[in-house]
């Protein structure tokens, strides 16, 4: 989400006193052990460092669940990822009428039947919804659904699902409640279902997993946050099983009006459904989007010893900030290269061996650039490495983005095939990637990555490949 339109949101106290730069290169890197490794592209010999190889470090991805403007089954949202198609269009829950931007990816029709019971479904804020019709159908998917969640130790399993902004139609209904009517007319579910931890905490209690829980908020870096450390939790030994990933539901009036008063948005109002462009030359800002992604990560000990269904594996990952300013990214790129840089070491890759990253890539002005470049400075080789933007369909679903944005990876390793980026008009020239432009490709995918930023300078990157025993 880093980026705005304008360099001018820059409140003095939060400026920061100085660039602390002149440290970087003094940085201690972790040691890494060092094998060989052939090329998927050629018959050269690369040195990649070694991956773990215990059963039960190794993280793998056993199930994957989903709430988004394409509805909630993972192989619609792909085939229309896949197809190209838009999920834009103009806002009704609400009346955008006066507001400069009047469109985003909201979802439409979306039913929790058989997932939330009636009452708590009329209670609860979308963020919570989303999350527990995501997880459970990514536990179904995982064979982990109904009487079958038995037959895993459940003190051993956990619920790692963050979001950046929270229960917010809960908040601003609450605030209404107080400014209109006084505090007694406040529901006694505002605090409960407006704070951001209650998404992985009421998945837990319905499922009655009493492992590891909480949630993480890093703005829209927060679902590769929750990726990173539900692996590490199972790689401590911690929990066996962890649902992990992102929620958002922040298409409503405050949550518009919020990202309009930062000028950060797209106004294209005249054509919704072309106007998330990255790395195009018009590009204008991002299109706010919502819903949910959530992987079940699994040891790969405990996924084998129960049969379980692996699709992927999570190779490894890394989080670190920017420590500059609030919203603009780095101009040197310094913290987005060395956090895929450190990522790539957690998951003994050396960048030879990446051949498709799905990018941040919002739309803004001076993100998108800001992350090729630093793309650039790790990979000195772009020739081989396809890249693509989920964002340019769905939208920017914020805390939810990266869930939805691992999905598709983990698709794509699976399928063979990299849905495009849509809306490629007129590029950017110093884009020196295949972008995929706008039309599907076949690509067998040897190691992908997933870049995911947030507010406040928070970088996350986290690598999946094909699993092989």
């Amino acid at each position: 989400m880093q980026a705005l339109q304008s360099p001018s949101l820059r409140p003095s106290p939060l400026t920061p006193l100085h660039k602390n730069t002149h440290n970087a290169a003094k940085r201690p890197t972790k040691k890494v052990s060092f094998i060989t490794a052939s090329s998927t592209n050629n018959n050269t010999t690369i040195s990649a460092p070694k991956r773990e190889k215990d059963p039960r470090k190794r993280v793998v991805i056993t199930g994957t669940g989903l709430v988004s403007v394409f509805g909630n089954d993972v192989d619609t949202y792909y085939d229309k990822l896949l197809a190209g198609e838009s999920g834009i269009g103009l806002i009704d829950r609400f009346d955008a009428s006066k507001f400069p931007t009047r469109f985003g990816g909201q979802i439409r029709g979306f039913n929790s039947q058989g997932y939330i019971d009636g009452k708590n479904d009329r209670r609860l804020d979308d963020c919570l919804r989303y999350c527990i019709v995501a997880g459970k159908k990514a536990l179904e998917h995982a064979d982990l659904g109904g009487d079958k969640l038995s037959k895993i130790d459940k003190e051993r399993a956990g619920v790692l699902v963050g979001t950046g902004m929270g229960g917010l139609t809960v908040f601003s209904d609450g605030v209404q409640a107080l400014i209109e009517k006084g505090h007694r007319k406040i529901t006694p579910f505002f605090i409960p279902y407006a704070i951001t931890n209650m998404g992985s905490a009421l998945l837990a209690i319905e499922l009655g997993l009493m492992g590891p829980n909480y949630s993480i908020s890093t703005a829209c870096a927060t679902s590769n946050y929750c990726f990173y450390a539900a692996a590490n939790h199972i790689r401590r030994g911690e929990a066996e099983l962890m649902i992990a990933g992102g929620t958002e539901a922040a298409i409503i009036p405050i949550g518009l009006g919020g990202f309009v008063a930062c000028r950060a948005l797209s106004q294209r109002n005249d054509d919704p459904q072309t106007a998330s462009r990255p790395w195009d030359k018009d590009r204008d800002g991002f299109v706010m989007g919502e819903g949910a992604g959530v992987l079940v990560m699994e040891s790969l000990e405990h996924a084998m010893k129960r049969g379980a269904p692996i699709i992927a594996e999570y190779l490894g990952g890394a989080v670190n900030c920017d420590a500059y300013h609030m919203t603009d990214p780095r101009a040197d790129g310094l913290g987005v290269s060395s956090c895929i840089e450190r990522s790539l070491e957690d998951a003994g890759v050396s960048p030879e061996e990446v051949n498709y990253i799905n990018a941040h890539a919002t739309s803004t002005l001076a993100g998108d650039l800001a992350e090729i470049n630093a793309i650039k400075k790790v990979f000195k080789n772009t020739s081989d490495i396809k890249i693509n933007a989920t964002k340019s369909m769905i939208g920017h679903c914020l805390g939810a983005a990266g869930g939805l944005e691992a999905i598709a990876c983990v698709k794509a390793i699976t399928t063979g095939w990299l849905h495009p980026t849509i809306n490629q008009f007129n590029p950017e020239p110093s884009v020196e990637f295949d972008t995929v432009a706008n039309k599907k490709q076949q690509h067998e995918v040897n190691v992908a990555i997933s870049n995911s930023f947030g507010f406040g300078g928070h970088n996350s990157v986290v690598a999946f490949s094909a699993f092989k025993p």
